[in-house]
């Protein structure tokens, strides 16, 4: 089955940007749906953003709408989330995975995961 890792994550000021990535293996991200997920301290998880296969289809949460774009690059196997203008309250470990349905209005929940990366953004 496919093995995802995250990474690009870190500690970054108030306004500033990151770049996470999502990387498979033992399989070709091509075949999938891909939605990141992220889960502050004490809260429920929560999605943030996917994009489809065919990256004809994407979502945001509001609360990223204009500040996140998430992107894919099947040559490299690899997704991306582009964190830009972060705010304290994006501060969360930051998961990707697959997911079977993703649409610009919802998506699905994960079904393998990857094992996280922390963003931590300071004020």
């Amino acid at each position: 089955q496919v093995q995802l890792v995250e990474s690009g994550g870190g500690l970054v000021q108030f306004g500033g940007s990151l770049t996470l990535s999502c990387t498979a293996s033992k399989d070709v991200l091509a075949n999938y749906h891909i939605g990141w997920f992220r889960q502050a301290p004490g809260k429920m998880r929560d999605k943030v953003s996917c994009i489809s296969s065919s990256a004809d289809a994407q979502y945001y949460r509001d609360a990223v709408k204009g500040r996140f774009t998430i992107s894919r690059d099947d040559a490299k196997n690899t997704a991306y989330l582009q964190m830009n203008n972060l705010k304290p309250e994006d501060t969360a470990v930051y998961y990707c995975a697959t997911v079977d349905y993703c649409a610009s209005h919802y998506y699905s929940d994960g079904v393998h995961w990857g094992q996280g990366t922390r963003v931590t953004v300071s004020s």
